[in-house]
């Protein structure tokens, strides 16, 4: 199946600053991912690195990749990949899988089934995966987003909160009796979002048209503007989330060590 994958690659993060550049045993990290894309096997043409950073730029460029550079001022992912996709001429039902630039870790068989997904749904713009969560602890966590779907695999809903909620187990279980519950029949109700997107090329140009919704900003989760523009989103679901990306110098000192780890069990 023929589609793009675009991998964003921003220096200026907040917490970890060009990290896009940061080294993995020798390699940067912006490496490791577009290592990732080409394990899809589709052609390296349709594999972009898009940055805003001469830097990122000239090193891309170094290792081989197809580079593109993006206006700094983006507010979003969404919208720099709608400006790659307009300036390399993409069609409008072209599939895009966003792959981002801090994702060494990143199975390809996900970017893979993300695209899938999507050239499967022709009612949906847009495809994400999830998986079961099995913790009672991250059902109630903040910071693991939940995704509620409908019979054809569709979202409805993405939110910070348990979703869906168990009036019965949440509200009359003591908290041992809930977690029991989660580790069996009731796991399959929670699903983990995980943040890997697939686009078609004019979802991507309303997406970065539409005006920010209430719920995105309530939620502080950008594919509610999706939702709330009536843009169905398909949701694959999979055993288990990837390893997760890199997002502070501990995550870098994490990743590190595994590619050390792997480096030497080779040897």
């Amino acid at each position: 199946m023929s589609y793009k994958i675009v991998i964003p690659a921003r220096y200026g993060s907040s917490r970890l600053p060009g990290k896009p550049l940061a080294l993995i045993s020798g390699r940067p990290m912006v490496w490791h991912v577009w290592q990732r894309a080409l394990e899809t096997g589709i052609p390296t043409e349709d594999i972009w690195v898009a940055t805003d950073d001469q830097r990122i730029y000239e090193v891309a460029v170094a290792f081989g990749a197809n580079v593109v550079m993006t206006d700094i001022n983006h507010s979003c992912g969404t919208d720099r990949l709608a400006e790659v996709a307009a300036l390399l001429g993409w069609a409008d039902e072209e599939i895009v899988v966003n792959v981002q630039g801090d994702e060494p870790l990143l199975p390809a068989r996900l970017i893979q089934l993300a695209a899938d997904t999507l050239a499967a749904d022709q009612q949906s713009g847009i495809a994400t995966l999830a998986c079961p969560i099995v913790d009672v602890e991250q059902v109630m966590a903040p910071q693991c987003v939940k995704v509620v779907t409908n019979m054809a695999g569709q979202a409805l809903y993405f939110s910070r909160a348990p979703i869906p909620w168990d009036r019965d187990s949440f509200t009359q279980l003591p908290s041992t009796e809930v977690e029991k519950a989660q580790t069996g029949t009731l796991a399959p109700h929670w699903l983990r979002h995980i943040g890997l997107y697939a686009y078609r090329v004019n979802t991507l140009t309303s997406l970065s048209h539409l005006a920010t919704s209430p719920l995105e900003q309530l939620e502080s989760l950008e594919q509610l503007r999706a939702l709330w523009h009536g843009i169905k989103i398909a949701v694959a679901r999979v055993e288990q989330a990837p390893p997760h990306g890199v997002d502070t110098p501990e995550d870098l000192a994490r990743i590190q060590c595994h590619f050390e780890s792997e480096v030497v069990t080779v040897e």
